[in-house]
C-alpha cells in the first residue's frame, strides 16, 4: 500500500484542515488530527475521510488514546504539528506554562513529549517573538529542549506571500528534533512581492524572485455569483467560469498539476462552484464599496477592498463571542461592491477547489482565516521530509469525499455526531452590521 511508503504526522489544533493539507501534499499521512470544535470536525472529516478526526479538548486526551483512536499503534510518529491558540500569552505569574490561560500551549508540549515524534513544528503568532512575549516564548523553546528534543535557535517567522501564497500573512514557526536526529531547515522563500504585486500593501519587495500571484491571478476565473439566484439560498453551482490567465488558478481549479504534490487525487467535479453562498447587501453598503478605492478601508465596516493587481490583507477569522469579537472582517471585492465569497477567501488562501468548507459564511470564513494556508504548510512540511530523508510517494488512486451532509451540520448535530457537548464551543453573538446577511 501506498500510504506505507508515507511517513506518519499527527494535527493538534487541525481546525478545517489547512496544516493536514499542506503536509499531505508534502507527502505525509496525517493519520491523527486532534480539534475542540464538531464544526470543524465535520469539515475536516468530510475532506480527509481516509484519516482520523478525533473531536476531543486537547487538555483532557493522551498520547496513547491518539495512538489508539486513529490506528497509529506503536508505530514510530514522523512528525506532530499545530498551533495552539494562546490568550495573550499571560506573563502573570513567575511561568508562563504555570498561568492556566496558556494551558493549551503546555499541552501541545505535553502531546508531543508522549507521542514522541521524530519531529515537531509548532506554529503560532509573531506577536509571540516580541516584547514580554518572548519570555514565554523562550520558556516554551527550554520545556522541548529538557524533554529531549533539539530546537531550532533561530526562529523565524515565515510570511505566506513568499511561498505561492497571493496574501500577506505571517507566521512563527518553531522546528524540534529528536537528539541524535538533525533539525530540518526553514524553508527558502520561492515567490516575492515585487512592484507588481505590492499595490497598496505596506511591505517590502524584491526583484529576485518570481512575483507571487496576485488578488486576480488567484480569482478572476471564478464565475460572477450575481449570475445565479441559486446562491441566495445554498453555497454551489453548477457553473461558467471565466477563462483563466495565472497558473496559480489554473492548478487550484485541479487543470494544472501543483509542483511536487504528493497528495491524494480528489474525486470532484470541476464544473461545480462550491462554498459561494451569496451575501445579501443593504444598498447603503454596496454604494459605499463603490466608492471606495482598491487597497483603501471602507470608513463604516472597515473592510479592506483588494487591488486585483496586488496581494490580498491578512485574511482573520471571527472569534467565540467569551473573546470579545463576532464576525471577522472580508474584503471587499476589487470590482464588484460585494464582499468576497468564502471560496474567492479560499483561493486566496491556497486552497483547492475540491476542498469544501461548511455551507454557512459565518463557519466558513472562520475556517479559512483560522487556517495556516496548505501551501505555507507544505514548504516546512517539505523541509521535515528532507530531514527524514524520504523521497515522497504520490498515491495513484483517487479519493472520494465524504458524505455532503457534513458541511451542513449545526452545532448542535455536529457535537452529536462526535459525542461531544454543544456548548464546547461558545455561540455566536449576533450583532447589527454594515450589510444584511443570510447564510
Amino acid at each position: 500500500m501506498d500510504s506505507k511508503k508515507r511517513p506518519i504526522g499527527v494535527d493538534l489544533f487541525a481546525g478545517a484542515g489547512g496544516m493536514t493539507l499542506g503536509f499531505e501534499q508534502a507527502g505525509f499521512d496525517v493519520l491523527a488530527a486532534v480539534e475542540l470544535d464538531p464544526i470543524h470536525c465535520a469539515t475536516h472529516e468530510f475532506n480527509f475521510p481516509f484519516w482520523s478526526i478525533l473531536c476531543r479538548d486537547i487538555t483532557n486526551i493522551t498520547g496513547t488514546e491518539i495512538r489508539e483512536s486513529s490506528g497509529i499503534g506503536d508505530r514510530d510518529i514522523d512528525v506532530v504539528f499545530g498551533g495552539s491558540p494562546c490568550q495573550g500569552f499571560s506573563l502573570i505569574g513567575k511561568r508562563g506554562l504555570d498561568d492556566p490561560r496558556n494551558a493549551l500551549v503546555f499541552h501541545f508540549h505535553r502531546l508531543v513529549i508522549e507521542l514522541n515524534p521524530k519531529f515537531f513544528v509548532f506554529e503560532n503568532v509573531p506577536g509571540l517573538t516580541l516584547g514580554k512575549h518572548k519570555v514565554f516564548l523562550l520558556e516554551i523553546i527550554d520545556y522541548f529542549r529538557a524533554n529531549g528534543y533539539q530546537v531550532e535557535d533561530h526562529y523565524k517567522v515565515l510570511n505566506s506571500a513568499n511561498y505561492g501564497v497571493p496574501q500577506n500573512r505571517s507566521r512563527l514557526f518553531i522546528l524540534g528534533c529528536r537528539q541524535g536526529l538533525s533539525l530540518p531547515k526553514y524553508p527558502e522563500a520561492i515567490t516575492a512581492i515585487n512592484k507588481r504585486t505590492a499595490g497598496k500593501n505596506n511591505v517590502n519587495f524584491s526583484f529576485s524572485l518570481p512575483p507571487v500571484p496576485t488578488v486576480w491571478d488567484a480569482i478572476g476565473d471564478l464565475p460572477k455569483v450575481e449570475m445565479y439566484s441559486d446562491l441566495l439560498k445554498r453555497d454551489w453551482v453548477i457553473a461558467k467560469y471565466n477563462r483563466a490567465t495565472a497558473d496559480y488558478a489554473f492548478k487550484l481549479r485541479g487543470i494544472h498539476s501543483v509542483d511536487k504534490d504528493y497528495s491524494y487525487g480528489r474525486k470532484f467535479d470541476w464544473r461545480i462552484l462550491t462554498s459561494s453562498w451569496r451575501t445579501n447587501h443593504s444598498l447603503e453598503a454596496i454604494n459605499r464599496f463603490k466608492e471606495t478605492a482598491p487597497g483603501k478601508i471602507e470608513k463604516i465596516s472597515h473592510f479592506y477592498k483588494l487591488n486585483p493587481q496586488g496581494i490580498c490583507n491578512t485574511l482573520r477569522a471571527g472569534t467565540a463571542s467569551n473573546l470579545g469579537a463576532f464576525t471577522s472582517p472580508r474584503p471587499i471585492h476589487p470590482f464588484i461592491p460585494r464582499c468576497i465569497t468564502v471560496r474567492e477567501a479560499a483561493r486566496l488562501h491556497s486552497y483547492p477547489d475540491w476542498f469544501r468548507f461548511h455551507v454557512t459564511k459565518w463557519h466558513g470564513f472562520r475556517q479559512v482565516g483560522n487556517s495556516v494556508p496548505p501551501l505555507l504548510a507544505k514548504a516546512i512540511a517539505s523541509e521535515i521530509i528532507c530531514a527524514l530523508g524520504i523521497s515522497p510517494v504520490k498515491p495513484k488512486r483517487k479519493k472520494h469525499l465524504e458524505n455532503e451532509e457534513l458541511l451542513g451540520l449545526n452545532m448542535s448535530h455536529a457535537a452529536q455526531r462526535y459525542g461531544v457537548s454543544p456548548h464546547a464551543i461558545e455561540p455566536r453573538k449576533r450583532r447589527n452590521t454594515a450589510f444584511k446577511e443570510k447564510g
